[in-house]
């Protein structure tokens, strides 16, 4: 393993939490599975710490590209606890939303318990055309539960994960705003999945304390020098990590122009299978290709593979 990075002063701010606010590349970290079809813990844990020592300043753990939904409540505390005997906290994020609000509670208590960094929390994703006042209440069931935890300064950070392509359910700018009104310092910050950079500045806007990450390395630089992003949280840093170092710490617009064409590489093709089979070729570990269900095997492995050592 590559010995650690030093991290520039920029990459970690000051907040509530555990003292630190994750701030600079952000890996939506993907999850091994056993062939038993649960999370290899292992696997898991050698990942992160590669990740880590190689240009991501933190880590969005049991996200989208996780397939945190894929798996039950149980193994996702069992992921975050592994996580906590061996990994850094105060540079890991980690996905506690779920339909159903007594299982986001419970895995969003277990992650401020064990001194996460924040919680990142899909909206309630079932049903659709939801109040405002129905995605606060359930946002504000997760703020009381947590609000006795390890973190100093009143409770967890807790981060909106917008994603209404697969949750059908948006954090608009103006719920954004009432649940900043309502819980103040709680709401930390949003990731954005949208690919909307209008909107994503606007929510930016809302606050100058609220850290807005978009999901695509290619914003890098508009997070640098006082612009509107704290960083961005990217399924493709589990593979383009150290060029997207480069071009967040030191404006190295080459670096970005390499990232940028690694996740084009996904442009029309099913983006979690994808990640999983660079990362097995990266990694040299065929397992790390294994999906949960419903998630099926890339359709072209050999030639993304060769597409990727191209670049």
């Amino acid at each position: 393993m590559v010995s650690p990075m030093n991290h520039s002063s920029a990459a970690l701010g000051t907040s509530s939490g555990t003292g630190k606010r994750i701030k600079g590349v952000v890996a939506a970290i993907t999850t091994p599975v056993t062939a038993a079809l649960a999370p290899d813990e292992g696997k898991f844990v050698t990942l992160a710490k590669y990740l880590l020592d190689n240009g991501c300043d933190g880590l969005n753990v049991l996200g989208t590209t996780g397939e945190a939904t894929s798996f039950t409540a149980e193994q996702r505390m069992g992921v975050m606890s592994a996580a906590a005997k061996a990994l850094p906290l105060d540079r890991m994020m980690v996905g506690t939303g779920a339909a159903a609000v007594g299982d986001a509670v419970n895995l969003s208590r277990h992650a401020a318990n064990l001194g996460f960094s924040g919680v990142l929390v899909l909206p309630p994703f079932y049903y659709k055309g939801v109040s405002d006042a129905g995605v606060i209440a359930y946002i504000g069931a997760i703020a009381e539960a947590t609000a006795d935890s390890k973190n100093a300064g009143g409770g967890i950070p807790i981060y909106l994960y917008n994603f209404p392509a697969l949750s059908g359910v948006p954090y608009t700018p103006k719920l954004v705003s009432a649940l900043v009104s309502q819980f103040g310092a709680r709401i930390a910050g949003l990731k954005d999945s949208s690919g909307d950079l209008p909107y994503a500045k606007e929510v930016a806007a809302i606050s100058p304390a609220l850290d807005v990450f978009p999901s695509n390395e290619a914003t890098l630089m508009e997070a640098r020098n006082g612009g509107p992003f704290a960083g961005c949280i990217s399924a493709t840093a589990n593979l383009n990590s150290k060029d997207c170092a480069k071009a967040y710490h030191d404006g190295d617009a080459a670096a970005l122009a390499r990232a940028a064409s690694i996740r084009k590489l996904f442009d029309g093709l099913p983006l979690i299978p994808g990640i999983k089979v660079l990362a097995a070729h990266i990694h040299n570990d065929p397992a790390l290709e294994r999906l949960m269900p419903p998630m099926s095997a890339f359709p072209d492995p050999a030639a993304l593979k060769a597409r990727f050592d191209a670049i």
